[in-house]
């Protein structure tokens, strides 16, 4: 009799605890886009044959594509400083990548051929020429891989910040995989997902990350990176765990080489070992790779110094 009050225990226990996590997800969906800040900009969607795809066009003139870094909390509201200027001569397209801001996320595995798919099609289907392309961290790696795929698509190459080779050449391994099975479970998962993305660590990770000067961490940025990490009941949760389960890295110094866009890198000035390192290690690779600095920024130059960013971007997209 004892041992099937144990059972009977140990499922009430196990029942009301799902029940709790379950409420304390719920609750945590809404305090974040209870504000609905991201759908204060509007836009329009492309229907990808994975999900349909925010997208903001502005300006005219030649095109420009900007593609956001691929994090959960990302989306093209990264690019908000910037639009205004460029859309003076350029037809600006920012865009929400799959399983980002307000596009679909659906609960698949990403993979950087993905993206790859997404960039190459929106491209043809949406903007319907040859284009210039900026694109921020990860995301630089897709652009890289989508010039290599099909020449005739991309011109000019801007990245911003991109990853480290050493980084990119990271392949899924047995603890990459299982965390990603773990936090792939629907309450659990989803549970441990938004104590990683609390408003709290988003602060923490745009002041020593993203910004040199931490006065510009604004209410209303942390409220976007806030809200685009929760959209959807946190289902960006399957592009984290497909991030740090590795399956959006690629080998791109196999493709440098073949490649024969115009590409150029901007980095923030701060912590400039490091960048320095990564901006050497693609020209080692590419010569022709031409490096430029902003001053007092870090991995987000674009939104930190958006003028200093958008002149000097400007110069080398004019660049022959």
């Amino acid at each position: 009799m004892n041992w099937k009050k144990r059972i009977m225990n140990c499922a009430l226990f196990i029942g009301i605890t799902t029940f709790v996590m379950f409420v304390i997800n719920k609750l945590i969906y809404f305090i974040s886009t209870v504000e609905n800040v991201l759908d204060r900009i509007k836009g329009n969607y492309y229907e990808w044959r994975f999900g349909k795809i925010f997208y903001t066009k502005y300006g005219s003139g030649k095109p420009l594509l900007l593609i956001h870094d691929i994090t959960p909390m990302s989306s093209g509201y990264e690019w908000n400083q910037t639009i205004k200027e460029l859309s003076k001569t350029y037809t600006v397209y920012t865009i929400d990548l799959l399983g980002c801001g307000r596009s679909e996320k659906p609960n698949i595995t990403y993979t950087n051929y993905l993206y790859v798919q997404l960039i190459t099609d929106f491209i043809k289907h949406v903007i319907g020429k040859k284009t210039d392309v900026v694109a921020s961290g990860l995301s630089s790696s897709f652009v890289l891989m989508a010039c290599h795929m099909d020449n005739t698509i991309i011109n000019k190459v801007v990245m911003v910040s991109p990853h480290s080779f050493a980084s990119l050449n990271k392949s899924p391994n047995k603890n990459s995989k299982a965390l990603r099975i773990l936090l792939n479970t629907h309450i659990i998962g989803t549970l441990v997902y938004n104590i990683i993305f609390t408003k709290k660590n988003i602060v923490s990770t745009l002041k020593n990350d993203y910004y040199y000067n931490n006065a510009q961490v604004t209410e209303e940025l942390i409220q976007n990176y806030y809200e685009a990490a929760h959209t959807c009941n946190s289902s960006s949760k399957y592009v984290f765990t497909s991030v740090i389960g590795r399956y959006l890295n690629a080998n791109v110094t196999s493709v440098l080489h073949s490649l024969e866009n115009s590409i150029f890198i901007i980095l923030g000035d701060k912590h400039i070992e490091k960048y320095n390192c990564i901006g050497n290690q693609y020209q080692e690779q590419l010569p022709s790779i031409e490096v430029v600095y902003i001053e007092k920024s870090l991995l987000a130059p674009h939104m930190e110094q958006s003028d200093l960013f958008t002149e000097q971007l400007q110069i080398l997209l004019e660049t022959e």
